[in-house]
């Protein structure tokens, strides 16, 4: 678990559950170090990922594939240690835990007992089932992840919406009953048309979490450095820019390069 605090009440796997059965939406963002880890736990959200995204926000990669399980949980530690209340998921990276099972519940473990986070995500359904009923047999929560599925984009060729056809929308819905049986607590379900998340959320009895997935699902997310305004050039229709935070430290940036140039910083007070 993160770092316990008293008379703050953590969110868990049972929370949101809970949530879910009064219809109290979920919120969910990402995070990658401490400080900002900070920011959003002291903010209310009630779920950080440290994704894989990390991939492309923090590492400068194309796609999520070449990020690895030792980033993943160096990042994953630094979040555990900043968040006090909301539930912390690590995704497992690209090749922690397609191969096999017994490589899949490694993977995990390491993830639990290196980050100190609170559960894993996988992505995939039945292609993946064995190593998802494993890793939860030994304890260890997992939150699936449906539709669009970054680490495929290989075998998509694009990143457009997926499941916009009968086979493809009714094999999402059978991986998501899958998931459900083998002891999922969520299940993430990212650019699919709304009224099939909507048909997913109300036949499942744990939360959806929708990214580009319509309004219905039981909770949200989104990646921080594009709702923040930091990262500018990624503009789909499902993404609401909360800040321009890339204009603001763009500007912070330069003033202070004119102060250091022009000999006023630092001034004499700020001098010991």
């Amino acid at each position: 678990m993160s770092v316990h605090v008293e008379n703050v009440r953590r969110v868990t796997t049972r929370r949101l559950q809970e949530m879910k059965i009064r219809g109290e939406k979920i919120s969910m963002l990402t995070a990658y170090d401490y400080t900002m880890a900070g920011i959003v736990d002291q903010a209310g959200v009630d779920v950080i990922l440290v994704g894989d995204s990390a991939s492309n926000v923090m590492c400068g990669n194309t796609t999520t594939l070449p990020i690895t399980l030792d980033q993943m949980i160096f990042m994953g530690k630094a979040v555990a240690r900043a968040t006090q209340r909301a539930l912390v998921v690590v995704d497992m990276p690209f090749g922690s835990y397609q191969g096999n099972p017994e490589g899949a519940i490694a993977s995990a473990i390491r993830i639990m007992k290196e980050s100190h986070c609170d559960c894993v995500k996988m992505e995939g359904g039945e292609e993946v089932i064995d190593s998802v009923r494993r890793i939860i047999s030994a304890g260890i929560p997992v939150m699936g992840h449906l539709g669009l599925m970054p680490q495929s984009i290989n075998k998509y060729g694009s990143y457009t919406v997926r499941a916009t056809g009968d086979e493809e929308a009714e094999k999402l819905i059978r991986d998501a009953r899958l998931l459900e049986e083998a002891g999922c607590f969520a299940i993430v379900l990212e650019k699919i048309p709304a009224e099939l998340a909507k048909l997913v959320t109300e036949q499942l009895s744990i939360p959806t979490i929708g990214i580009g997935a319509g309004g219905d699902t039981d909770g949200q997310v989104l990646v921080l450095h594009d709702m923040l305004g930091l990262n500018c050039g990624f503009s789909p229709r499902f993404l609401r820019r909360y800040a321009n935070l890339n204009a603001v430290m763009n500007e912070a940036i330069k003033h202070y390069v004119s102060d250091v140039k022009s000999c006023d910083f630092p001034n004499d007070q700020e001098c010991y």
